[in-house]
């Protein structure tokens, strides 16, 4: 009996157990060998290029696929809604619980930094900033990682447009759907490689920036990676269990390799194809997830919510400002939300967002290479949540456009 059991924790684990494991042999192979553990990062290089490289065919396709094979457009329009509202909605739990835990923990107690001096703050070009968000100035630059917003749109009326034109288009439909199926089939090969990958890249890591972890900075990451942890092993099953019930919360093992993946390549959009998979295996409809997903790999960032507020406390801490008072604890939310949905979609929006930090407090502009600093310290668990996030944020919308139910049916198989 106890080795049925082990054998179906190694089935349903087996994969994220080689992954965790790759990974803690690269760490301390990064604190063994020091900075000289840098010479494995190409082996690491080579495995996120590869996510890197299918990413933006891969955003195309699914989307486009899903919505030219809708038959009923009024679906995708419950879909966008539900997801802006989830995406909303579990931003501002975020930024909810991190100012519970920076007013009780301030985080620039007892730090003390030698502040030098910058080059003067950009001013924030609203309009400007807005316009290349949402669009490119050439096709071919719609085609890059850098600009995955306009090419979410794109797809959204390409795909609608292929749906308008009727029988016509259900040629085109079926071609997006097999070459979806391409390139999902070329992540799972890049996946073979995975564990060593991400161990060498993990390796190199450690080996180059495990120092810094001590500095001056150690207090506000003491307090958010844990923080981090702790949003990941609880706020995530509440969500899953308001998406599923029983069989949401057991579905939460499917997120755990787009978890590890996003720590280790600090990037959301590297992550997509791992959390389009862990989708799948949950059970997310396919329209749904490959809506839902590409999107937010851009625009749902609750570890960016998390961070953001974390920045600005810190801030007002080092700068012996009270970080206290309604209209700062409001403003901070509204910050961090359209940071965490709106800013990550703008070129650059990481760096823009902690300009609109600075600007928006009046603060020097000194303060810029400190908060900038800590977005690079917190950069691997923020992306973790952000990440993994969105495949949760999937099972919500999953839960309002297909019902209560949506996961009794695949579960209930699984039994019969």
């Amino acid at each position: 009996m106890r080795e049925s059991r082990l054998e179906k924790i190694w089935k349903s684990y087996k994969f994220s157990i080689i992954l965790l494991g790759s990974i803690f042999i690269g760490s301390m192979i990064g604190v063994k060998m020091g900075p000289k553990a840098k010479m494995f990062k190409p082996l690491g290089d080579l495995f996120i290029n590869g996510m890197f490289t299918i990413v933006v065919p891969l955003v195309f396709v699914t989307i486009s696929s899903s919505i030219s094979s809708m038959t009923d457009m009024a679906r995708l329009k419950k879909i966008l809604k539900t997801l802006l509202v989830v995406f909303v909605s579990t931003g501002a739990v975020a930024s909810i619980l991190i100012l519970c835990v920076v007013y009780l923990y301030p985080p620039a107690t007892g730090v003390v930094l030698n502040v030098s001096a910058s080059e003067t703050l950009k001013p924030f070009s609203t309009g400007e900033q807005i316009v290349s968000a949402l669009t490119v100035t050439d096709f071919p630059l719609l085609i890059s990682r850098k600009n995955m917003l306009p090419l979410i749109i794109f797809s959204l009326v390409f795909g609608a447009c292929v749906n308008k034109i009727g029988e016509k288009g259900k040629i085109i439909s079926k071609g997006l759907d097999a070459l979806a199926d391409v390139f999902l089939k070329i992540v799972d090969l890049l996946m073979l490689y995975a564990p060593i990958g991400l161990g060498a890249y993990f390796a190199a890591l450690i080996g180059e920036y495990g120092q810094e972890l001590l500095g001056s900075y150690a207090r506000a990451l003491a307090i958010y990676y844990p923080l981090c942890l702790v949003y990941f092993v609880t706020a995530f099953p509440i969500y899953a269990y308001i998406a599923g019930g029983k069989n949401g919360v057991k579905s939460l093992k499917h997120i755990i390799p787009p978890a590890i993946t996003a720590v280790a390549t600090q990037s959301s959009l590297a992550t997509l194809p791992v959390n389009l998979e862990a989708c799948e295996n949950i059970g997310v409809p396919k329209d749904i997830r490959e809506i839902v997903l590409p999107i937010g790999a851009t625009a749902h960032m609750d570890g960016t919510v998390l961070s953001t507020i974390l920045k600005i406390s810190f801030l007002f801490g080092i700068f012996q400002v009270p970080f206290e008072g309604i209209g700062t604890y409001v403003s901070a939310i509204l910050l961090s939300i359209a940071g965490g949905v709106v800013m990550s979609g703008v070129p650059g929006g990481g760096l823009i967002g902690e300009m609109l930090i600075v600007t928006m407090y009046g603060f020097p502009p000194e303060a810029f290479p400190i908060i900038a600093t800590i977005g690079y310290l917190v950069d691997p668990p923020a992306t973790m949540i952000n990440a993994s996030g969105d495949t949760v944020a999937a099972m919500l919308v999953a839960r309002f456009v297909e019902g209560k139910n949506w996961l009794d049916d695949k579960f209930n198989g699984k039994e019969s």
